[in-house]
């Protein structure tokens, strides 16, 4: 990724709408090669998708919670923590995998709309084969989030 790549992805991160015109605009290239640039950032994965930001004022229903699961490492069968994350990104509602240190092999956010979705995912998962163990965390209160983009 050079600098154009990096202004484009920091353009679409605050605005997934802005326009390729105004893109181009702003990086200094022309329409056609910020169209080539961010086909080639979705086709390598680096874009994997455009969001909508949602106000945080009508959230009641929005239920947040870390999946933590551990597969079983004794069977003769080795897992493989990428071909799970692979399949988990296909998961509607599943924003994040992480693999971690320690006891738990993946971390995973999900956001959904409510606990019937929820209860989905965790059933779908429960599907994985060597899957030793899920612990499901909800979140109560969201403190602060750095990660959301601020709107000017």
């Amino acid at each position: 990724m050079d600098k154009f790549d990096q202004h484009i992805i920091q353009i679409l991160s605050a605005d997934a709408r802005c326009s390729v015109s105004e893109i181009a605009k702003q990086v200094s290239l022309s329409r056609s090669a910020v169209t080539a640039r961010i086909k080639r950032l979705e086709e390598e994965r680096i874009i994997t998708g455009y969001h909508a930001q949602i106000s945080s004022r009508d959230t009641s229903a929005e239920i947040c919670a870390y999946l933590a699961l551990k597969f079983d490492t004794s069977s003769s069968n080795t897992h493989d923590c990428t071909t799970y994350a692979k399949s988990l990104s296909q998961i509607d509602g599943i924003r994040w995998c992480h693999g971690i240190s320690g006891e738990t092999d993946l971390m995973l956010y999900v956001q959904v709309p409510g606990m019937r979705r929820l209860k989905e995912i965790i059933d779908m998962i429960h599907q994985y084969p060597h899957l030793r163990q899920l612990v499901t965390h909800t979140v109560i209160n969201e403190f602060f989030n750095h990660t959301q983009v601020e709107q000017k």
